[in-house]
């Protein structure tokens, strides 16, 4: 792994793993509150014949294992399109501090699109968010990839 890549440079990595895998091109990056990454993931719901098995989910995961903990305070979390509303409450629970992602998903974002996860009265924790990292790459591996299915 080149040392100078950026997470989301490492997350598109893992998004176009996930693309040759058949996966919906998604990645997610998780690094430590001194921005070291701690976990990457690229979605594995086909291969793992399992719903949640989203890129952020899978990052998650292998972070807490890495902490030892649920709770992943002052991490941060990279990835490549805007975290659905079962992804956006697993990043509250998980209590990431930051959340950087780059292209919206009008049709199944939960973050500034759908359900707004983080604006809920119910929701415990709210991540700084900044969207629009490495928009327009994130946005072309998922068009290619649709447009492959409706070949």
């Amino acid at each position: 792994m080149n040392p100078f890549a950026s997470p989301m440079s490492i997350a598109l990595d893992e998004a176009r793993a996930a693309a040759a895998r058949g996966e919906v091109p998604v990645g997610a990056v998780v690094t430590d509150p001194g921005g070291a990454v701690v976990a990457r993931a690229g979605n594995r719901t086909r291969e793992l014949t399992d719903p949640t098995a989203h890129a952020e989910i899978l990052a998650l995961r292998a972070a807490c294992a890495a902490a030892g903990s649920e709770r992943l305070p002052g991490h941060a979390l990279w990835v490549t399109l805007e975290p659905c509303p079962m992804c956006a409450a697993a990043i509250g629970f998980a209590r990431i501090a930051r959340l950087y992602y780059g292209a919206s998903d009008p049709k199944s974002g939960g973050v500034a699109q759908g359900p707004r996860v983080f604006a809920h009265p119910q929701c415990h924790h709210v991540p700084e968010v900044y969207d629009g990292i490495a928009e327009a790459e994130a946005a072309a591996l998922l068009t290619t990839f649709f447009e492959g299915l409706r070949r």
